[in-house]
């Protein structure tokens, strides 16, 4: 039995936000690089799922999508402590405060990620080739 390894006939692919954003965030916060993975054998419509790639890690078959390559333009840059700090410590109407800045930092990811999650492209050329011909992205559950 013959498992398909051509990336060529893979016209959608399916994925949750949950896993995109989450993906978006592990490469952001930590030292370690996610990606939504597609493993073989190939179909027309593929499932991407989160992946945390390890040390040492060898080649495969497998589709690596950088997570932001799922999102289009309009994301805004992911919110970071110091950033969120200067703008809380900017608003002539807040106090600073370490449980103020806190949960403004919060609702600030909580903002980005909504943003985000709406942000999930409909579309996309695989990571396998310059020519890669256009999939769908379908968002799998709740966005």
């Amino acid at each position: 039995m013959s498992t398909n390894t051509n990336p060529s006939v893979i016209r959608s692919i399916a994925v949750t936000a949950e896993d995109v954003i989450t993906a978006v965030e592990t490469n952001r916060t930590s030292d370690r690089t996610a990606v939504l993975r597609v493993t073989p054998p190939f179909s027309g419509r593929m499932r991407a799922r989160l992946h945390v790639r390890q040390d040492g890690e060898g080649e495969t078959d497998s589709i690596h999508i950088p997570p932001t390559e799922l999102l289009d333009e309009s994301v805004p840059s992911y919110p970071r402590p110091p950033e969120t700090e200067d703008e809380l410590r900017s608003d002539p109407d807040m106090t600073y405060s370490v449980e103020n800045h806190r949960q403004y930092h919060e609702q600030a990811l909580d903002q980005w990620r909504a943003e985000a999650t709406a942000a999930i492209r409909e579309s996309l050329s695989l990571p396998t080739s310059e020519d890669a011909p256009e999939v769908t992205v379908h968002v799998l559950g709740d966005s």
